[in-house]
């Protein structure tokens, strides 16, 4: 079990000081709650590269798996507390971390905007842009992105616009332009459904619904920001907003439009997911981009696109001689619940 330390408030000033002497590469996860796979696919690269690493993971909770199978573990302030950035920078400074890995999107728009001060710190974020996290954070600034740079997407409006509307093609979709791991979504079948979820759901924004198959795909972009890998998933099974039976489904056609996607935007470096759906006349629409490491990117590790290995191989300077898209065509992921014992 990892060894659990409090931040303190003031850190930067006057908090604990490790007193032991950074010798192994710090690798940084924050809020880290369940991801133990990814934790886990960290530290076995590690171990294939033959280095030495240590790995830590920040929470507001002792009651996190992932947090527990660390090496050590930090517990700190909400990132909506004023002292969050500082917390992680003593964290960075005091343990040798060299790299900091987001993983859900609650902090991202912080990280992003304070990447200079970790950068002079010797510490690389994978985290994109403060521009580009605000276009994939609000979903109308994404729907903007995507129609004014030819890519297919579901037509979006204001509730006002909807209701304003003489005629609407039902049924529609309702979700909060800010929301995050399909929280608040809803289907409306008719008007006054429409009217009803509207009330009840924060920053609702409506949607044309899509019939079609739900898509993830994983998408790295390496430290130069050149796209390198696309690993398009096939969302057979979802729980509370993240997939729980999944398979790679290598489509040609969905990993060029999502490949021209990442990189018009300009997101990286690191793995962005995007959400699409692929029609039954083969069209590819996207409805989402989240920068960052999906919940379901074991899929794509366990196939042979090795983001850790790939992550961690420039993080060394190094240059992976490898062929990033020779990974498994379709391999399915069927997840179960395990246990931590703490």
């Amino acid at each position: 079990m990892a060894k659990l330390r409090y931040v303190a408030e003031t850190a930067g000033r006057d908090m604990y000081r490790s007193k032991a002497p950074v010798k192994d590469l710090g690798v940084l996860f924050t809020c880290i709650g369940r991801r133990v796979s990814l934790l886990n696919s960290f530290r076995r690269s590690a171990r294939q590269l033959k280095t030495k690493a240590r790995f830590f993971g920040t929470e507001t909770t002792e009651l996190s798996p992932a947090l527990q199978l660390c090496d050590e573990g930090f517990l700190v302030k909400p990132v909506t507390h004023a002292g969050y950035i500082r917390q992680l920078l003593s964290i960075v400074k005091d343990n040798g971390v060299k790299l900091l890995i987001p993983t859900v999107d609650l902090d991202l728009k912080l990280l992003a905007d304070n990447k200079r001060k970790f950068s002079k710190m010797g510490c690389r974020v994978l985290v994109s842009a403060p521009d580009v996290v605000d276009t994939c954070q609000d979903k109308r600034k994404t729907y903007r992105f995507l129609t004014e740079n030819g890519f297919d997407t579901p037509d979006t409006m204001s509730i006002r616009a909807a209701l304003s509307k003489k005629r609407l093609n039902w049924p529609c979709f309702l979700k909060p332009w800010d929301g995050y791991a399909g929280r608040g979504n809803a289907v409306v079948k008719n008007r006054k459904e429409l009217s009803f979820f509207a009330k009840r759901i924060p920053n609702a924004i409506c949607q044309e619904f899509i019939e079609g198959t739900e898509h993830t795909c994983d998408v790295y972009v390496d430290f130069g920001m050149k796209v390198r890998c696309v690993v398009p998933r096939k969302r057979i099974e979802v729980r509370a907003g993240e997939v729980s039976k999944g398979q790679v489904v290598k489509n040609p056609h969905i990993m060029s439009q999502a490949a021209k996607l990442v990189d018009k935007l300009g997101a990286g470096p690191g793995v962005i997911t995007l959400q699409l759906f692929l029609t039954p006349d083969d069209k590819v629409k996207f409805i989402e981009i989240n920068p960052r490491f999906g919940g379901g990117v074991p899929l794509s590790i366990k196939a042979g696109a090795n983001f850790p290995k790939w992550i961690l191989f420039e993080l060394l300077g190094k240059k992976a001689k490898t062929s990033f898209n020779r990974f498994k065509d379709k391999l399915i992921m069927l997840r179960y619940d395990g246990e931590v014992w703490a």
